[in-house]
């Protein structure tokens, strides 16, 4: 968790007047935010600022240190689904048949499907470094070979013997654990920002006070 994200807290809030929420979201109304600290301590909870800048600023009452391991905990099950995408290596040569051929595919075809990139590399063994256009022919075969499954990020370049070609996955899958957690976590928050809007919009507005007329201005 970012902390410079955090919401502020009880003693952090130095606003002259809040608009409180329950635990529960029920609606306490407007109070001094000395007021709300104190139905906070009697609660045993954290006054939390949610939406800070409504007039006035929307507080909760909750247990901050409990809403905290929860989101924390949430990111980590994120985290923890979410692959890292590796770079395998896949070596050709300018000499190559066609059932090592086949071969290389086969391994490339399954790092792309399981989400990594391949590096396609030729090495040029003596005099082969003068005919390094027999690599590319073989290059781009390779690459026009498994364009159903990714796509060539980084063209076929040398480098002193070596030709090196980097392919990625043209889609890399989420597991269904990954996007049942981020639609929850988008729902979650998309609900709380919803039930603080609907708080503000719902709150009643005090009437304006009445002006009060001068006894000069009624001798008018």
């Amino acid at each position: 968790m970012d902390i410079n994200n955090e919401p502020k807290i009880n003693e952090e809030i130095n606003d002259r007047e809040v608009r409180l929420i329950g635990r529960e979201g029920e609606q306490l109304g407007v109070m001094s935010t000395q007021q709300a600290l104190a139905k906070a301590e009697e609660a045993g909870l954290d006054l939390v600022k949610i939406v800070p800048n409504a007039q006035p600023p929307v507080c909760k009452l909750m247990d901050y240190d409990k809403h905290r391991f929860e989101q924390a905990k949430r990111e980590r099950e994120l985290r923890k689904n979410q692959r890292i995408v590796e770079l395998k290596e896949v070596q050709l040569s300018a000499t190559i048949e066609e059932n090592d051929v086949q071969t290389k595919l086969k391994n490339a075809l399954k790092f792309l499907e399981d989400g990594d990139k391949v590096k396609v590399s030729i090495r040029f063994r003596g005099r082969q470094i003068a005919h390094t256009n027999i690599g590319m022919k073989i290059m781009l075969d390779f690459a026009k070979r498994i364009e159903e499954f990714g796509n060539v990020e980084r063209r076929p370049l040398l480098e002193g013997r070596h030709m090196i070609m980097i392919i990625a996955p043209k889609a890399e899958k989420k597991s269904f654990a990954e996007k049942s957690l981020e639609r929850k976590a988008q729902a979650q928050a998309e609900t709380e920002e919803q039930k603080a809007t609907e708080t503000t919009a719902a709150a009643p507005k005090e009437p304006p006070k009445k002006k009060v007329k001068r006894e000069s201005e009624n001798m008018i």
